[in-house]
């Protein structure tokens, strides 16, 4: 498994909402800006999110985007999910559950099972508010070892 540029972006696109927007609505230049990322690329993936139904969008002079819904309600696996496909680290685990003919005799697959169930367990358990508070001074729930 390997997040793509994409799935990144998509990420800091959400964060960059989470901090900057308190419920107006943002343009994709100002979040641009910030990001450096392109506006061509960045289209791309609006376009996605909104699709996706994490992004509210309005046309016009004071237009934009914001997030749809409170950035403590979009789980960070749900994102990657959309924008990604499948978090598996194999093919025949794309569906959630063993998909191959040798599933039964396989020994190597409860290796990757126990991968796949550690991944994503990972990235359910963290929010978009989650990753844009990592970092602040009073964030003593996160740390590293």
């Amino acid at each position: 498994m390997k997040i793509s540029t994409k799935g990144r972006y998509a990420l800091r696109i959400l964060i960059d909402l989470a901090i900057n927007s308190r419920d107006k609505y943002i343009s994709i230049k100002e979040i641009s800006e910030r990001q450096q990322i392109s506006i061509k690329y960045m289209e791309t993936i609006v376009g996605m999110l909104n699709k996706g139904g994490y992004l509210s969008s309005l046309r016009g002079h004071a237009g934009g985007y914001k997030l749809s819904r409170s950035a403590d309600k979009i789980v960070v696996g749900d994102v990657l999910r959309y924008i990604e496909g499948p978090l598996a680290p194999i093919p025949c685990l794309e569906s959630g559950t063993p998909n191959c003919d040798r599933a039964d005799q396989c020994k190597t697959l409860p290796f990757w099972q126990g991968l796949y169930n550690t991944v994503t367990e990972y990235v359910d358990k963290f929010t978009i508010d989650d990753l844009a508070k990592m970092g602040d001074n009073d964030n003593s729930d996160f740390y590293c070892i």
